[in-house]
């Protein structure tokens, strides 16, 4: 297969996991029955949304170093290999703890597909005719967003929920498989390892057997023997567990000395080394302190989570230090002055506040829609933002052709400007407007201004950086849209629930509006009307946010050589 064939394999594994993200959502409530939490905890079930959200975005920067120095191939087939193992951790786990380690390490991995099909792109193609394959990247990744919800209730309406995870499975490595056995930039050609590979087999038969504990076994005095701890209580002394360990190490060292290792140890060793793994952590936990400041936090009742203040003085210090040690490190891991031009530290800014304001269609107008037209419908309010999310692979294709053309930074203003015109109708919204069509006429224009927007930003970082580092930049703009979506979801939200509890405080008491009538449907209308402030507030504010996206963009991104 040509170099460009790698193309279309990893843009199909990008658009599965950006699949995956939404399929989630609808799994969460039936997930948490399972680890032993009741729909009424979902406090206690953030973990699960945490720990993807650590594993995306706090390994980013690692994973985009590593395809610069590695190569974009091997990090794309080990991405997958990552998402596959935390897809069968996650089906088969049965508490809090295994459920979060699985989803961190789908996190980890579908967070490294992003920033290396980005740079495989630039690879591929200079800087002035790179806009449309980026632009067709993006929209492949927004379709996956879009066919998510629907694959997910499809799933869910034939099989229960661990059926997604072993569908991710079993994608996931073929996908992998299949870009291991091509040659692509900077990689050599996959040789498989007959022993290595049995050893894998036989580590993950004995982690299936120990996350699954068949009941046929586990109850057996003859089969049974295996999962009985030696000393104590603990699983990790039984004998199942130990075998399973030594073949690990087994494994470890097969790939470790062979001449043509299943997994080349030596060489990932000595990138990693080369990437600055200290430098990695010191960004890595500071970002993490960001996350769980903001993704744990309850919006009813402040902005930051219990520990919120603490999490953030310590990621301040941590940054500190991370600066610290850039200047000092002989490689670190963002080498210096990576980011010296306007356009590309533009990109990353103008990115955190588009990121703020999208995450606002995609929390609060099913949110919307539950509280108007789809009371009862969880697919029906998923469908109205459907709506918006077919639009945007559109405006992705289109951004990435008129990038072409015209200034990247003019390309992403229109976009903004777009996107900010939808939201500014929204937030007007009643309690009927999505039995009108202009409602749909809001959604689809501010679908299209984000993915108008998509191209442009990407194009004018890459082509505003050098190429050595095209997989590290690539990592940091999804950091910063990431970033942006939970600092924005956490702020607005915030203000919009001011708005609601001083509408309702507002409202005059139930006995002056309806009497001795405790049912009365007139004072049920005045409390949707209070609710539906909070939402209108709320897309206000990604209006804002939108618009200060685009002004940046105009201001930052106008220098990036972008046209062909």
């Amino acid at each position: 297969m040509s170099s460009r064939g790698l193309l279309p394999l990893a843009a199909a594994a990008v658009a599965f996991a950006a699949a995956d993200t939404y399929v989630v959502v609808l799994a969460l409530p039936d997930m948490m029955l399972t680890v032993g939490l009741g729909v009424d905890e979902l406090q206690r079930a953030t973990p699960i949304i945490s720990g993807f959200l650590l594993g995306y975005v706090a390994m980013l920067p690692l994973i985009g170093r590593v395809a610069d120095l590695r190569g974009r191939v091997p990090v794309l087939t080990g991405s997958l290999v990552v998402f596959s193992l935390g897809s069968l951790v996650t089906a088969l786990s049965a508490d809090l703890g295994t459920m979060v380690v699985g989803r961190f390490l789908q996190g980890a991995g579908g967070g490294g597909l992003v920033p290396a099909t980005l740079a495989l792109v630039a690879d591929l193609y200079p800087a002035g005719r790179r806009a449309v394959p980026l632009g067709v990247v993006s929209a492949v990744q927004e379709v996956g967003s879009v066919l998510g919800p629907l694959y997910g209730a499809l799933v869910l309406a034939l099989a229960d929920w661990q059926a997604i995870f072993w569908l991710n499975l079993a994608a996931g490595l073929v996908l992998a498989g299949a870009l291991a056995t091509r040659t692509g930039p900077r990689t050599a050609r996959f040789r498989p390892d007959r022993p290595g590979l049995l050893l894998l087999g036989l580590c993950l038969a004995g982690l299936v057997l120990l996350l699954s504990r068949p009941e046929r076994l586990t109850s057996g005095l003859v089969l049974g023997w295996p999962f009985v701890p030696l000393v104590g209580n603990t699983l990790w002394l039984a004998p199942l567990t130990l075998a399973t360990l030594v073949l690990a190490v087994l494994l470890v060292v097969r790939c470790l000395l062979a001449a043509h290792p299943l997994v080349d140890l030596r060489g990932w060793t000595r990138t990693f080394a080369a990437a600055d793994l200290p430098g990695a952590l010191l960004l890595g936990l500071a970002l993490a302190g960001v996350i769980l400041a903001f993704a744990t936090a309850d919006p009813a009742v402040r902005v930051l989570s219990p520990a919120g203040e603490w999490l953030l003085a310590a990621a301040a210090v941590l940054a500190v230090l991370f600066g610290v040690h850039l200047r000092r490190a002989r490689r670190p891991l963002v080498p210096r002055r990576v980011l010296r031009r306007t356009p590309a530290w533009g990109s990353l800014l103008t990115s955190f506040f588009a990121g703020a304001a999208l995450i606002a269609a995609l929390v609060d107008i099913p949110v919307y829609a539950r509280l108007t037209s789809y009371p009862d419908s969880q697919l029906g309010a998923a469908l109205v933002l459907v709506r918006l999310l077919v639009a945007l692979p559109v405006g992705a294709v289109a951004g990435g052709y008129l990038t072409r053309r015209y200034p990247a930074g003019g390309v992403c203003l229109v976009g903004m400007l777009a996107a900010a015109a939808g939201f500014g109708a929204m937030s007007r919204w009643g309690l009927q407007s999505l039995d009108q069509p202009m409602a749909t006429v809001a959604l689809v224009v501010a679908g299209f201004g984000f993915g108008l927007a998509l191209a442009p930003v990407n194009a004018a970082l890459l082509a505003s950086t050098d190429d050595a580092v095209h997989g590290l930049v690539s990592a940091l703009v999804v950091v910063a849209r990431m970033v942006g979506m939970l600092v924005g979801i956490s702020v607005l939200t915030t203000i919009g629930l001011h708005r609601y509890f001083t509408a309702q405080a507002a409202l005059p008491a139930i006995a002056e509006v309806c009497g001795a009538d405790r049912a009365c449907p007139r004072y049920s209308r005045l409390l949707d009307l209070a609710a539906i402030t909070q939402v209108q507030t709320i897309f206000l504010g990604a209006a804002g946010c939108a618009l200060l996206a685009g002004l940046l963009a105009a201001g930052l991104l106008r220098g990036a050589p972008t046209r062909s």
